[in-house]
């Protein structure tokens, strides 16, 4: 995990994280120091080569089962990159990451 500065103002925290079973996290934050929020994240869950989920920011207002927590979303199989439900929880103004990581706690506990 690395986090570096880009400005007075900016950051960005960026990595992976293994867990048992072959689980990894792989993330990328970018932070607005200044007004104390995130602008922008992306989180993606893997077991071994497989990507299992993945949470992001970007838009989609043409999908009207995402509005209750726009632009927060989650992508799942089948047919990942299309499949986005919403992600009640993940938000700007503040920490994503318990989260995230109670997510993969659960699956270590119930594979």
């Amino acid at each position: 995990m690395a986090v570096w500065s880009d400005s007075p103002y900016t950051g960005v925290a960026e990595g992976e994280v293994f867990f048992a079973g072959h689980y990894r996290l792989r993330l990328r934050e970018e932070i607005d120091f200044a007004d104390g929020l995130i602008t922008s994240y992306g989180y993606e869950v893997y077991c071994g080569g497989e990507r299992l989920f993945w949470y992001d920011d970007f838009p989609h207002p043409e999908d009207a089962s995402l509005v209750s927590t726009f632009p927060h979303h989650k992508h799942v199989p089948p047919n990942i990159k299309r499949n986005r439900i919403p992600a009640p929880g993940l938000s700007f103004d503040r920490p994503n990451l318990p989260l995230i990581l109670d997510e993969i706690l659960n699956l270590l506990s119930n594979p």
